[in-house]
């Protein structure tokens, strides 16, 4: 077994971008998102445990393992401060490692993230983890995007080529099953999501068809939210460029200001 999630490294600057995928997907859905934030920084893409190149790594069995398997290589990287962008599974992976470790997070950028509320489109998600062909990965995105986005034949083809890996598709399947169990989702607990005091920006397609938009709105109001008109859950290949512009505001913003007890004198 691999001791560490793979990641692929672009661009250079003060500050650290690490990219987390959705389920079912790998690191190079996210190529127009990188290359325009290496522009100004360094960006880690991670295939999620379970997926791609990490296929059999550290981490594998939830989102729970998987954040604590990428803590350990952001630690064993030596990256003491970095900013965390997670899409769907991904963005319950970041928030997990921001509740375990969020000295280490600098910001939050949650695009339509898992763990919010416990509604899902089960079949949807199962249908797409299933998905083998070319023709069936293409109608799956196509299912899970707005009414009038067409999926990329870069991203297609980078997902066709991972599910080829020997052993990829049944763990794909897997996953899903264990993530629907009774066709819902985990829930990560508001109390929790109270507590971070980093910048989050939270992105939700208003036509998303697998995790309802609706759930934003019992997120915290510290919680910066914005909403892509006709976007689905796609959202990286619906969007790349608005949400590499997202990133990049989220990035340069400070956290919440943590009042004082009362009677303590302000600093």
């Amino acid at each position: 077994m691999l001791p560490f999630p793979h990641a692929v490294e672009c661009g250079a600057g003060p500050r650290t971008i690490v990219l987390l995928h959705g389920f079912g997907a790998c690191g190079e859905i996210w190529r127009d998102v990188a290359t325009s934030l290496a522009a100004e920084a360094s960006v880690l893409a991670y295939d999620l445990p379970g997926h791609g190149e990490s296929l059999g790594c550290e981490g594998m069995g939830g989102a729970k393992p998987a954040a604590r398997a990428i803590l350990a290589d952001l630690a064993g990287r030596r990256l003491d401060k970095v900013h965390l962008v997670g899409h769907s599974m991904g963005g319950a992976i970041a928030t997990l490692m921001a509740l375990a470790d969020p000295d280490r997070v600098a910001s939050l950028t949650l695009l339509a993230p898992g763990g919010v509320g416990p509604e899902i489109n089960a079949d949807l998600l199962r249908r797409y983890a299933a998905a083998a062909g070319r023709r069936e990965v293409r109608a799956s995105l196509a299912a899970m995007s707005g009414p009038r986005s067409v999926p990329p034949d870069h991203v297609v083809d980078a997902l066709c080529r991972m599910r080829k890996r020997p052993g990829q598709l049944q763990t794909l399947i897997g996953i899903a099953a264990a993530m629907t169990r009774d066709d819902r989702q985990g829930v990560i607990p508001r109390k929790q999501l109270d507590a971070l005091d980093m910048p989050v920006m939270i992105v939700w397609g208003a036509e998303d068809p697998l995790l309802p938009v609706e759930q934003a709105g019992a997120l915290p109001s510290h919680f910066h939210l914005h909403h892509i008109l006709d976007a689905g859950h796609m959202l990286i290949e619906e969007a790349p460029d608005l949400v590499a512009a997202i990133v990049r505001r989220n990035t340069r913003r400070r956290g919440r200001r943590v009042r004082p007890p009362l009677g303590a004198a302000a600093s």
